[in-house]
């Protein structure tokens, strides 16, 4: 019997507590899960990808069987290529399922093979974003910014902001 293996993309960028809770819930229902770092091109990143997989890496390494790989192209494409046929996708509010929605059409169209898993962010968290957090971090302290991000990430939001 094959492993269940389902495919988590994002561009975490940063990884908010609300992916994190997404990707440990998820992680659960499958023997592997693979967190997909892609690049949207349609917002600027504040990490590159490679900073992002490595702080995706760590505040996940507590999960035997979540891998993280960065991926560029379409996210049915990788999803294909990581020898899956899930993909999750985690929801925070009823604007976040009409995108989701379209996206998961459109993935459906180009791979019918792929199905697409939603799981809805916990109530805590279900107002956090990255982009959110790119406002917050110049006024928030450090154990405030922690209600947000995973605490091990503070200080590479803080580098980041320092040198920009």
């Amino acid at each position: 019997m094959s492993p269940r293996r389902a495919v988590y993309t994002g561009s975490f960028d940063p990884i908010t507590l609300g992916h994190l809770n997404v990707i440990e819930r998820s992680s659960k229902l499958v023997d592997e899960l693979i967190v997909g770092v892609g690049m949207n091109i349609d917002k600027q990143s504040m990490f590159t990808a490679e900073e992002r997989s490595e702080l995706l890496q760590r505040t996940t390494r507590h999960l035997d069987n979540v891998v993280v790989k960065i991926f560029k192209g379409l996210a049915v494409q990788f999803v294909r290529h990581c020898g899956a046929h899930v993909i999750i996708r985690g929801v925070r509010s009823l604007t976040d399922m009409e995108s989701e929605f379209t996206m998961t059409l459109a993935n459906r169209r180009l791979d019918p093979g792929i199905e697409t898993v939603f799981l809805m962010a916990d109530e805590e968290y279900s107002h956090v974003s990255s982009s959110l957090i790119k406002q917050i971090t110049p006024l928030a302290g450090d154990e405030e910014l922690s209600r947000f991000v995973p605490a091990v990430i503070v200080p590479d939001l803080r580098a980041k902001l320092a040198k920009s």
